[in-house]
């Protein structure tokens, strides 16, 4: 049957390939949209490893730029003076605030050389873990007792913990920022793994992670950020009192204040505004490839009422021509579509898009694709296809 179907389509090949080269493209574009937002839902059910209920964000700012880092002190001092706000039941520093864009990337070696993996890092005090209600699954939290060791203590999440230490207990072994015999590389000393640290928010793609204990005494330290977690209820007019404070300890500083709720909307609004454009530039090309359909569609039947004729002159049934014209369109937007699909399955099969696109993603948004594509395909085969059903074979062997 399909066979016999498949040959008038081959016949009108030159005027189908314009319209299939149309249903391929708007194919690809339907599949980019259905897995960038698959991928969204994936990321947005996985854990932050932190919560930003009742936390606020102070960025502090100085005046000039020229010394990006500031003594240790400086930086415990706010932190200090805000812990003694009452509105405040933890305060602790970091080098940037979760929910920025903020990264700082290097990369981390087994200090015999033998492996190294490209990780995010993040310079944190003691009480960051309380502040952001964070806990470890194995080992502890660096505190005060890490004071003056000869490696600094880190705490790393899950996945860098299996890339380093495949199979092993990775609390207690020792990490360096620097290639083996380096003079600049610090040694590193991992008291403790966590889940993940997702700091960008419900949208970031896990990653490796490295939490690096900051020093009070450090002459030099990259913190930029004192996080306070508030007391449940303390409302927006906090901010005044805290600015006022933060003016207190350095008044040729600047400072801008938000609670980490806020910068959250923010993040989700920066990642979800393109895909939105994206999605209504994809429905509009659907709407102009229905319509090209429909015309098509239309034109195609016109065509070839005389065939129709001569069909239901040899008894088939308004059924048989209605089945046709649909199941014919159906076939074309198929073979579009199967060309498509061999070309988008190099991409899990290579790995090229790694966890952005894994198998059951690109099975889910495949499968969304051709279901919408079909669908399309035969709403607008409806009509012309009722159309050419009610021809009688009289009318249609007389057309001209």
């Amino acid at each position: 049957m399909f066979r016999h179907l498949l040959k008038p389509i081959w016949r009108r090949k030159s005027r189908n390939l314009m319209l299939s080269l149309e249903i391929l493209l708007t194919f690809l574009v339907v599949f980019a949209i259905v897995a960038a937002a698959g991928r969204c839902y994936q990321l947005y059910h996985l854990p932050t490893g932190f919560s930003y209920d009742n936390v606020w964000s102070v960025q502090l700012e100085q005046p000039n730029e020229e010394g990006s880092k500031d003594g240790g002190a400086i930086v415990e001092k706010f932190r200090r003076g805000l812990q003694d706000l009452p509105e405040v039941e933890q305060a602790s520093l970091s080098s940037f605030s979760p929910y920025l864009s903020a990264t700082w990337r290097s990369a981390v070696n087994l200090p015999d050389g033998g492996k190294q993996a490209e990780t995010d890092m993040l310079d944190i005090s003691d009480d960051f873990f309380a502040t952001l209600d964070m806990s470890v699954e194995k080992g502890r939290v660096f505190s005060a007792a890490d004071e003056g060791a000869a490696e600094t203590a880190v705490v790393i999440n899950r996945q860098l913990a299996e890339t380093l230490f495949p199979g092993q207990d990775p609390v207690g072994k020792i990490i360096s920022d620097g290639e083996p015999g380096s003079e600049a590389r610090t040694m590193m000393k991992v008291t403790g793994v966590i889940e993940d640290f997702r700091n960008k928010g419900e949208f970031m793609s896990p990653t490796n992670f490295v939490l690096k204990r900051f020093s009070p005494v450090a002459e030099n330290a990259m913190i930029r950020t004192v996080l306070l977690k508030v007391r449940p209820g303390t409302s927006r007019d906090f901010e005044l009192k805290l600015s006022q404070q933060l003016k207190l300890i350095r008044n040729d500083w600047s400072y801008r204040i938000s609670p980490l709720g806020d910068l959250r909307k923010s993040m989700l609004q920066e990642t979800l505004t393109p895909l939105v454009v994206l999605s209504v530039i994809a429905g509009f090309l659907l709407l102009m490839v229905a319509f090209g359909l429909f015309g098509v569609l239309w034109q195609n039947t016109t065509r070839r009422i005389p065939e129709i004729g001569l069909r239901r002159a040899t008894g088939a049934t308004s059924a048989d021509i209605y089945r046709q014209i649909i199941i014919e369109q159906l076939l074309l937007t198929s073979l579009a579509m199967a060309v498509g699909l061999i070309l988008l399955v190099q991409l899990p099969i290579t790995g090229v898009l790694g966890q952005n696109l894994d198998w059951p993603l690109f099975l889910g948004a495949a499968a969304t694709a051709i279901g919408l594509m079909a669908l399309v395909s035969v709403l607008c085969a409806l009509y012309p296809a009722w159309q050419a059903s009610r021809l009688s074979p009289t009318e249609a062997l007389h057309y001209e």
